[in-house]
This record gives structure tokens, C-alpha cells and sequence, in this order.
């Protein structure tokens, strides 16, 4: 949970909640369950429970300390959306992001069908950005559910890429990354299927970036695709405002009030 990451689409990790449970193909050969387990082993407080899930509310306010403006994914090493995180506690990282206005935040999530479900119940500013993962065509509706939440950038995340994924609904979509799958039981990405979601993305006038061709290591494939790199951003990209430093105290106050933490405590997960 740190202020810089080797993920190239982001600059800083925040992690309120870590753990998580599969749901669909790319989930088989997890990196995050595999560094959780690993990070238990190497005594880790904040791992004592593997890859179980966690709340960890003494992180809610990690993103109010961090001064400079910032791409921050939300929840790295879980699902913000995941069913067995409470309602109470999703709307305290909205609030947090809301008062974090100086960063961008990037939320990304297989429970497509959730964030739907919650959409109208959340307040949405314009520095978050909520993705959608999709692995094969067979989890394209996951795209038509990110469709219905009004956040005002919504992007694909189509890694790890295990087929094609011929006509995407791109229309309402404003950024795609693409990445083949790392690690040693790594499954390989066809670059066919690559070049046709890029072409499409630029039929579409959808900034596509090409996150990684994979392999046993993150960098072992390289990036390059035909020749160059991939790294085009949304148009609509938020541009931050500057920190201010009553906002951090108030926000902070706020997430750490007794009547907060109260309600945190009664979510029925584990926590640290």
C-alpha cells in the first residue's frame, strides 16, 4: 500500500480492503493472492489472513496524506465492489475520494453488476474513474453494466487478455488497457487479439494502452506493440486541483469520527 507502483498506468496503490474471492477465468493465477501469501510469510501484519477478506479502516485516509496529485488505484489487492464488502464501508472510500479531489482515482472491478446495483446510491465526482475487467467475450456484459454508472470516465481493463474480443461496445467507454498475463503458470495472449482490440479502439476514438505482453515476469514480454509503445490516456482526464490543507483535516476527521469507525466495525468482515 504505497505512494508509488510499477503498474505504467498508475502512480500509487491504496488498499482499504485486501483480499478477495474468484469469480471468473483471469481470476485463476491471481497476483494478488499470490504476493498476499507471499507477504504473510514474510510476517506482514496486514496479511495475518492470506488472501482473506479484510478492512483495513486505519488505511481510509491514507490518500488525504498524500500532498502531490496522483493516479491512485483503489484496492489493488482486492474488489471495492466484492458482495462480502459492506455498503457502509464502499461509501466511506467515495467520501474519501471526494475529499481527495487533488487525486484521480482509479476503481476497477469484475462485480459489474453491483456497481450498477449501488451507482444511484453513491455520489460520483470527476476525479473517480471506475473500470470494468474482461477477460473473454463471455464477460462482455460486464462492459454493459459499467455503462449505466455515471462516472465520468469509464474504462476497460481486458487483462489478463485469454481470447478475442471482436466488437467491443465501445460507445460510452473512454479508455481500454490491455495486458497479457503474468507469472510461472502464465497463459499466453494471441497478438492478433491484441491488434484488433487496438484497431477498434481507434475506429472508435477510445485511447487504447497497451499495458504488457507477459510472461513469467511482469516486464519479460516487453510492450511494445508493432514497433512502439501504447500509452495513450483518456481525453476527459481530470485535471487535479491543488492540495489544500484544511481538507485533509476535515476529511480525516470525518472518516476517523466514532460514529464512522461504529459503523465500520459492524460490517461482518474480517479486519485489522
Amino acid at each position: 500500500m504505497g505512494d508509488n507502483s510499477a503498474i505504467e498506468w498508475t502512480d500509487a496503490t491504496w488498499n482499504p480492503i485486501t483480499g478477495c474471492t474468484k469469480v471468473s477465468p483471469g481470476c485463476k493465477n491471481c497476483y494478488a493472492e499470490r504476493l498476499a501469501l507471499r507477504l504473510r510469510a514474510m510476517g506482514n501484519p496486514r496479511y495475518r489472513a492470506g488472501f482473506k477478506m479484510t478492512l483495513h479502516r486505519d488505511q481510509l485516509d491514507l490518500p488525504l496524506r498524500w500532498r502531490q496529485p496522483k493516479r491512485v488505484f483503489v484496492n489493488s489487492m482486492s474488489d471495492l465492489f466484492h458482495e462480502a464488502v459492506p455498503e457502509s464501508f464502499i461509501r466511506d472510500v467515495f467520501e474519501v475520494m471526494i475529499s481527495a479531489h487533488w487525486h484521480t482515482f482509479q476503481v476497477l472491478t469484475k462485480r459489474a453488476e453491483r456497481v450498477r446495483r449501488l451507482a444511484t446510491l453513491l455520489s460520483w465526482p470527476s476525479n473517480v474513474w471506475q473500470g470494468v475487467s474482461v477477460e473473454t467475450s463471455r464477460y462482455i456484459s460486464r462492459i454493459k453494466y459499467l455503462l449505466d454508472v455515471p462516472a465520468s470516465v469509464r474504462f476497460l481493463s481486458l487483462e489478463p487478455l485469454l481470447g478475442p474480443l471482436p466488437d467491443l461496445p465501445l460507445d460510452g467507454i473512454d479508455w481500454v488497457i490491455v495486458g497479457g498475463e503474468s507469472g510461472p503458470k502464465s497463459r499466453p495472449v494471441n497478438t492478433e487479439w491484441v491488434r484488433d482490440i487496438r484497431d477498434q479502439c481507434k475506429g472508435a476514438g477510445v485511447p487504447f494502452f497497451f499495458k504488457q505482453w507477459g510472461g513469467r515476469s511482469p516486464k519479460a514480454g516487453g510492450r511494445t506493440l508493432d514497433g512502439r509503445l501504447w500509452d495513450e490516456l483518456p481525453a476527459a482526464r481530470q485535471q487535479a486541483l491543488p492540495f489544500v490543507g484544511n481538507v485533509t483535516t476535515t476529511a480525516s476527521a470525518i472518516v476517523a469520527s466514532p460514529f464512522r469507525l461504529g459503523r465500520l466495525s459492524a460490517g461482518g468482515s474480517h479486519r485489522t
